[in-house]
């Protein structure tokens, strides 16, 4: 676990203090050269990543993401869900596959890049979030071995806000950890979230694929007018566990690292848990019984 400090694999793609026009010729042409290496056109695997104004964030995800050491062919995939900023111009200039979705919200943005998806298996993934080197294999692997496994997803770690170090949010994980746990048996779906997740591209190509009632908006921030509980990575995770099973990639090498502006949002790590403290007490008694009914995804 890493307290105060990032691992190494992290920092080449972090490129700090640097917006994407800020980047050398030599620096785009490298990324160029290694995001080619992850266009295959027929792939076995295809990372597929939502994105709604992300021009300074979604070099740095795929960068890390084309750092991959893998056997494997792989696609790397972006769906533009209607930026108007200059994400569009930074996938052109890189080189990087995309298609765009006019309508709002990740639901449609992940329901886009299934549809679109031409791997035997499929990665989510997110643009404020660090793939590690081994991620590919380590996600891919077990529903290669075990055909009942239709689906996988792993865990995560926060960034630190800039000039302060990773003390909290480390509590925060470990407190994570043990909700995991405790709902890994009756609500499972609750665990598996898109920029973590994978599975077998056919088992979630269900009727209802990532659709839900209702889309929620990028941020989604706990206590929010906008907050919209049910979510299309759980509603997923549903899917997939009526055709087979879900499996939690522990590996400490196929942890993610994420942006903790989700919890900024709710107005600091603090308030974050706080938030989530009560949304989790509500459904606590729920996440120890065995039923049908969704509490909340």
């Amino acid at each position: 676990m890493y307290l105060f400090k990032l691992p190494s694999w992290i920092y080449p793609h972090l490129y700090k203090e640097k917006k994407f026009t800020d980047l050398s010729q030599d620096e785009i042409l490298q990324l160029k050269n290694r995001i080619r290496k992850f266009s295959a056109e027929e792939p076995d695997v295809s990372v597929m990543i939502p994105a709604w104004n992300e021009e300074n964030n979604i070099f740095r995800a795929v960068s890390s993401i084309a750092a991959n050491t893998t056997s494997l062919k792989v696609e790397i995939v972006v769906i533009n869900n209607n930026s108007t900023d200059g994400t569009q111009k930074v996938l052109d200039e890189l080189g990087i596959r995309s298609y765009f979705q006019p309508e709002q919200g990740t639901p449609f943005a992940r329901q886009t890049g299934l549809d679109m998806a031409r791997g035997k298996y499929h990665l989510c993934a997110d643009c404020d979030t660090f793939y590690p080197p081994n991620w590919i294999d380590l996600m891919i692997r077990p529903m290669q071995k075990n055909q009942q496994i239709v689906g996988v997803y792993g865990r995560y770690s926060f960034l630190p806000p800039e000039g302060q170090n990773r003390m909290g949010l480390f509590f925060y994980e470990i407190l994570t950890g043990f909700l995991i746990a405790i709902r890994k048996k009756n609500r499972e779906y609750l665990n598996v979230l898109g920029f973590n997740m994978g599975f077998v591209t056919e088992a979630g190509r269900h009727p209802n694929g990532f659709k839900v009632q209702q889309s929620r908006k990028f941020d989604n921030a706990a206590g929010s007018d906008y907050f919209v509980e049910e979510a299309e990575d759980g509603r997923m995770a549903l899917h997939l566990k009526k055709t087979g099973k879900l499996k939690l990639i522990t590996n400490f090498k196929a942890r993610v690292f994420t942006s903790p502006r989700r919890l900024l949002y709710d107005g600091g790590i603090f308030q974050a848990f706080k938030n989530r403290f009560k949304l989790h007490l509500k459904g606590f008694s729920a996440y120890l019984k065995n039923s049908n009914s969704i509490i909340r995804l």
